[in-house]
């Protein structure tokens, strides 16, 4: 399967909720993006895998405005990043909820007020209704009750499900996920995946993640797309995306051959 039937053969949304257009990204001399056009659909879970360097989290950055292209367009639910006024950029960035690798929590705050830093900074709710939702967030990532514990009191599993509920605390309509089950155990894995279906499920949201873990896509995504060298070579579906006979999709899958080792 070459990488424009595969492309052809892909969901197209008939409504995206992000549609990215001919983007450009350099550093200097790096081009790191490379005319990247892809369209994500309402409540659509898109995996984005590739080598080191590819350009992956580049590319995520330009969905919440952190960076601007060079070129080409970035449009999310209308408002297009690239012409929007800083103000409507931040406005548009409330509605994006992202996690980090390792869950990026403040160590000197509890689980709860980690979950609730970005509810009292962004809203007037009372201290109940912070509370509240906290909770909420909490039950949603099955980690009901552990809203006084430290991070440092959590293993590597749970510091990464408290992030996803900061993550959600603002009720996102996006969610961005960056590398959730690098360096866990099988066990978390597989409750990372459940979690996050979970979240997908009972928020409805669009999920984009970053990710080098195959066996999440199977659990968790719709379609997967493969970057290199700044470009989308591959988009599919999780099982075409397994089943595909391109050389550089078997190379990545297989862990065998170097980017730089073939043309």
């Amino acid at each position: 399967m070459q990488a424009n039937s595969a492309t052809s053969a892909a969901r197209n949304p008939a409504n995206p909720m992000i549609s990215v257009i001919g983007l450009y990204k350099s550093f200097g001399e790096n081009e790191v993006l490379r005319g990247i056009d892809l369209e994500i659909g309402r409540g659509e879970s898109l995996m984005l895998v590739g080598g080191s360097g590819a350009g992956k989290s580049v590319f995520i950055k330009h969905l919440i405005g952190l960076l601007q292209p060079d070129d080409g367009n970035v449009v999310v639910d209308g408002v297009d990043l690239t012409r929007a006024s800083p103000e409507a950029v931040l406005e548009l960035r409330k509605r994006f909820g992202m996690t980090f690798q390792e869950g990026a929590l403040f160590d000197s705050m509890t689980v709860g007020d980690n979950i609730a830093f970005p509810i009292r900074r962004h809203t007037e709710k009372s201290e109940k209704e912070v509370e509240r939702r906290v909770r909420e967030c909490l039950e949603l990532v099955r980690l009901p009750g552990i809203e006084d514990k430290m991070p440092s009191e959590l293993s590597g599993g749970m510091r990464r499900r408290v992030g996803f509920a900061r993550a959600i605390a603002l009720e996102p309509e996006i969610l961005l996920f960056d590398e959730p089950t690098t360096g866990l155990d099988p066990i978390n894995t597989a409750a990372i995946g459940t979690v996050i279906n979970q979240l997908r499920t009972e928020l409805e949201v669009t999920a984009v993640t970053i990710t080098h873990d195959m066996g999440l896509a199977t659990r968790i995504a719709d379609r997967v797309a493969i970057l290199r060298r700044g470009q989308i070579l591959l988009i599919d579906t999780p099982d075409r995306f397994l089943e595909s006979d391109h050389w550089f999709v078997r190379a990545f899958l297989n862990g065998e051959v170097p980017e730089e080792d073939h043309p």
